[in-house]
């Protein structure tokens, strides 16, 4: 704990952790023995004022996702780019997309590029960063939540991009107040997770709407066969670049985990002792520390954000309860540092990319790896180093082994008595799940509800 009360809260590098295990394909599946790779700014022939901006964001290099995606996306080549959570997948799809709306001068009017994401947690956070980039081209974000008359009027005016969950584009397809009929790119982010929440019937009704002679890009943090299956389906003569070894369940190593072991009576205290080692709490003046701690319920998020204030560490909760102005104005609280602390369930697991979140609790167990990896993979990001603490009890052994394996793959330090609970639990309960609607987190407030008929038979209700 030492370690974290010095290390935690360190500033960013910009520079993601390199990947030896990089492979590119061609679309006959033969590895491309010297692929074309980006590692410099200049290399890439982007409009300038997007150059400008990337050098402002002071990235010293593209990542590796970037580097190797870029010279096939300006090339209008489809690809497939399986990368972790965190490795900035969103710039390596947005800025070839952003360059050939630039020199063909395109006007706001139907769309030219459609981006699809599983969560509106996702969707805002792909928009902040095509308004961040994005000089001049006009999107508009579409999700369940938020009132339909909005965005509506957004679309009447004319953009250049819609960035949506499949639900809500959906409603604007089937009420004609979205036209499909001239996007060029089309990008799935996260795909994986998409079809975990049961979203394939709706991305098919959506691509029916789009010609088929477009610019497919296809992003996913695993490659299990079904994932393969659209993949192999929805695009044409695609390449795939694989950043790491994708089959492994392995997270960021930018992220140091430590798991400590604690009894139910002294949860509480353990984690204000981890707060304030890092910085979140104890009332440090000018303290630029943040933190969110996953909860498995929604009763439990407010309760404990409820204690901690009681003890003198203000926090906010988000969870499926809120509605949709209530959590986006706790996430710009957490943005922008009116709060340092966020009490969430697995809602806020997926896609989102908080600036100076440092340290991510496990309060309570995910329910599977997969979620854990996704969870810590909320700190670590864009060459930021972070810290991912769990608090583990002997009853949750049968979860821990999964937790270890991981750590093991990320080249961690796991302790004796660590491995020992492990080795108590089995391999029940810690493996890698696909979901498909079922124990996803006790919460169930993903993307948009009830959007489609087709999503009420427990699948895709989210």
């Amino acid at each position: 704990m030492e370690e974290l009360a010095r290390n935690v809260g360190a500033g960013a590098t910009n520079q993601t952790v390199q990947d030896n295990d990089v492979k590119v394909l061609d679309p006959s599946g033969r590895l491309v023995p010297s692929p074309e790779c980006f590692s410099r700014f200049d290399q890439a022939p982007f409009d300038q004022s997007l150059m400008d901006g990337l050098l402002k964001a002071g990235f010293p290099a593209p990542s590796q996702i970037q580097q190797y995606t870029w010279p096939l996306a300006v090339r209008r080549m489809d690809v497939i780019g399986i990368a972790a959570t965190g490795s900035g997948k969103t710039l390596a799809f947005l800025i070839p997309a952003f360059t050939a709306m630039l020199r063909h001068q395109q006007r706001p009017g139907d769309p030219s590029l459609l981006v699809m994401a599983p969560t509106r947690e996702l969707a805002i956070q792909i928009e902040m960063e095509a308004q961040k980039f994005g000089s001049g081209i006009k999107c508009i974000c579409v999700y369940g939540g938020a009132p339909k008359h909005t965005q509506s009027s957004a679309l009447r005016a004319g953009v250049n991009a819609v960035i949506g969950t499949p639900g809500r584009i959906n409603d604007f397809l089937e009420g004609r107040q979205l036209n499909l009929g001239k996007v060029e790119t089309l990008v799935l982010d996260e795909a994986d997770r998409m079809l975990d929440m049961g979203f394939e019937p709706q991305i098919r009704k959506i691509l029916r709407e789009i010609p088929s002679r477009r610019h497919t890009l296809f992003f996913t943090a695993t490659w299990p066969k079904e994932i393969q299956r659209l993949a192999n389906e929805f695009l044409r003569d695609a390449y795939q670049v694989q950043i790491g070894n994708r089959d492994e369940l392995k997270a960021n190593q930018d992220i140091t985990q430590l798991v400590k072991i604690v009894t139910p009576y002294d949860k509480n205290n353990v984690l204000c002792q981890v707060l304030r080692q890092a910085g979140v709490a104890g009332g440090q003046t000018g303290a630029s520390a943040k933190a969110l701690i996953f909860c498995t319920t929604k009763r439990m998020c407010d309760d404990l954000s409820h204690a901690l204030t009681k003890l003198g560490v203000p926090s906010q909760a988000i969870h499926g309860d809120k509605d949709q102005h209530a959590r986006e104005k706790v996430l710009n609280d957490l943005k922008d540092g009116r709060i340092q602390l966020l009490v969430a369930t697995d809602v806020a697991a997926r896609g989102l990319d908080i600036k100076g979140v440092t340290l991510v609790v496990n309060y309570d167990l995910p329910n599977n790896t997969e979620d854990y990896v996704h969870r810590i993979g909320r700190t670590g990001r864009a060459g930021a180093k972070g810290y991912a603490v769990t608090l583990a009890t002997d009853r949750e052994a049968f979860k821990v082994a999964g937790i270890v394996e991981v750590m093991k793959k990320s080249n961690q330090v796991v302790p004796p008595e660590l491995e020992q609970l492990a080795g108590k639990g089995g391999s029940g309960g810690g493996g890698k799940s696909r979901g498909k609607g079922k124990n996803r987190d006790r919460d169930s407030d993903y993307g948009d509800r009830g959007r489609d008929r087709s999503r009420s038979r427990g699948r895709g209700r989210y």
